[in-house]
């Protein structure tokens, strides 16, 4: 969520500085040739000014005429030299009254010929288009030259604008400055902002995560954020300590019920004997009802011990999974020489963090499965693997495996395959593995195995679990 907020944040703060900062950037430019243009404005004013009264073509016996004409082009000469700029007085003929430099003419075409003619109307030239820093334009303005009310002559100027194009760019760096400045203020603000409304998210998920593991205790610590997060959290917490109490009473009563059921089936199953005896040896009907008792039996001890797994938190420790394996595996064997079954083991030494206790009974309700389902004569191996993460202990037998829909119910309470009703069990061995397993962060999975079979993994972290101190040589040996 972090990664779709942040950006979102970014890219609007950034639209508000680009609006802002486009306008501002457009705003210095023209601000930048109006003030150019004003300065050209007054120029021609005084040049017109001088030329009002020069209104003939050179004449020699014209002294006043020649003299006024000299001074106007040695005003237009300095012009040039000084700012560079060229300058010119044209009659309506198109004649020069003075003109710097020497070479400049009035144009047929162009910018400085629609001043001209513009100018002609008795009114001074419109203001030029903008011109850009990219832009390697002219700045042309032009004034008439009026007398007795009559236009003689145009002034016009063509002033380059590569000073004015410098003082724009220099604006518009100080602008982009401003504006990489503000966006590194808005990515810090934003950091801080979603920081500040995703903390008690991030909390919630990592407390959410523990629960689903078997945490139940976890709770949504204070923290701060947006006032309906807090709400939240309040509402998570109280939602937790429901599930919990009623786990917790569940718990309870199927604890109870199997210790209060114990006594009562005990005593029936002792007068069970006592009738035997008085009946002729050999009775099916007693031997069934013996074995329907002591199945009901262990179903009983069978949900004792399930809600114990579950109710107990495990005592994790560093634990040789190799070695833990190999000694399951050499208390097993004896029961799968008994049936006809070679059960073979390896394990190398590798460590991971589960409770030695909990790993050995669901290691041995996992390999009871699997021998006691394996026929005489097939194999069951149990191998031990690690990486990095997690280490694991796979349990692969030659039975006759389950179905696609089986493997989805294996596991379950009380269920047991249709085909495997004859075989002793009470479909709560591999749900207390799942419960033991689960108190320590571990897990079970199961999947066929080719050409038939069922293929068991028993999977524990190598990592420390939270609040527990990180170990040391935490490796293969």
């Amino acid at each position: 969520m972090h990664t779709r907020l942040l950006p979102l944040l970014i890219v609007l703060m950034a639209a508000v500085l680009l609006a802002l900062g486009v306008p501002l950037a457009v705003s210095l430019a023209g601000a930048r040739q109006q003030k150019v243009v004003v300065d050209r404005i007054d120029d021609t004013a005084r040049f017109a000014a001088l030329a009002q009264f020069v209104t003939e073509p050179a004449d020699p016996a014209g002294g006043d005429i020649n003299e006024r004409r000299e001074t106007l082009s040695s005003e237009l000469r300095s012009y040039h030299e000084v700012y560079d700029i060229r300058a010119g007085v044209f009659y309506r003929n198109d004649s020069p009254m003075a003109h710097a430099p020497d070479d400049w003419f009035l144009p047929r075409t162009g910018e400085v010929r629609d001043a001209f003619e513009e100018a002609l109307l008795s009114r001074r030239s419109h203001d030029p288009e903008q011109v850009w820093p990219w832009q390697r334009r002219s700045l042309v303005v032009a004034s008439p030259v009026i007398r007795d009310g009559d236009v003689v002559a145009v002034v016009v100027t063509d002033s380059p604008t590569g000073q004015m194009r410098s003082r724009i760019l220099q604006g518009w760096l100080v602008i982009a400055a401003g504006e990489a400045a503000a966006m590194l203020l808005a990515v810090g603000a934003a950091l801080r902002l979603t920081g500040w409304v995703l903390r008690p998210v991030r909390i919630l998920d990592a407390t959410t995560h523990d629960i689903a593991t078997g945490r139940l205790k976890s709770r949504v610590a204070a923290a701060g954020g947006p006032p309906e997060l807090r709400r939240l959290a309040r509402s998570f917490n109280e939602m937790a300590d429901n599930v919990e109490s009623v786990l917790e009473q569940q718990r309870a009563f199927v604890a109870d019920a199997s210790h209060q059921l114990r006594n009562p089936l005990s005593a029936l199953l002792l007068r069970i004997e006592l009738l035997a005896l008085e009946l002729p040896e050999g009775n099916e009907e007693i031997a069934s009802v013996q074995a329907e008792g002591k199945r009901l039996a262990q179903v009983l001890d069978d949900l004792l011990d399930l809600a114990l797994a579950e109710h107990s938190e495990a005592s994790l420790q560093v634990t040789d999974i190799g070695a833990l394996a190999a000694e399951r595996v050499a208390a097993w064997s004896p029961t799968a020489e008994a049936k006809g079954v070679r059960l073979t083991g390896t394990c190398p030494p590798t460590t991971a963090w589960a409770d030695p206790v909990a790993l050995s009974s669901a290691l041995d309700a996992v390999v009871d499965n699997a021998v006691k389902f394996t026929p005489g004569g097939e194999t069951v191996e149990v191998t031990v693997t690690s990486n990095g993460d997690v280490s694991t202990v796979v349990v692969t037998d030659n039975g006759p495996g389950l179905t696609d829909e089986e493997l989805t119910r294996v596991g379950d309470r009380f269920w047991r395959s249709g085909r495997h009703q004859n075989i002793k069990g009470s479909g709560l061995g591999l749900s207390i593995s799942r419960a033991l397993l689960a108190a320590g962060g571990g897990s079970i999975a199961y999947e066929r195995h080719e050409p038939h079979g069922l293929r068991v993994t028993v999977t524990v972290p190598r990592n420390a679990p939270t609040g527990e101190p990180a170990a040391q040589g935490l490796t293969d040996r």
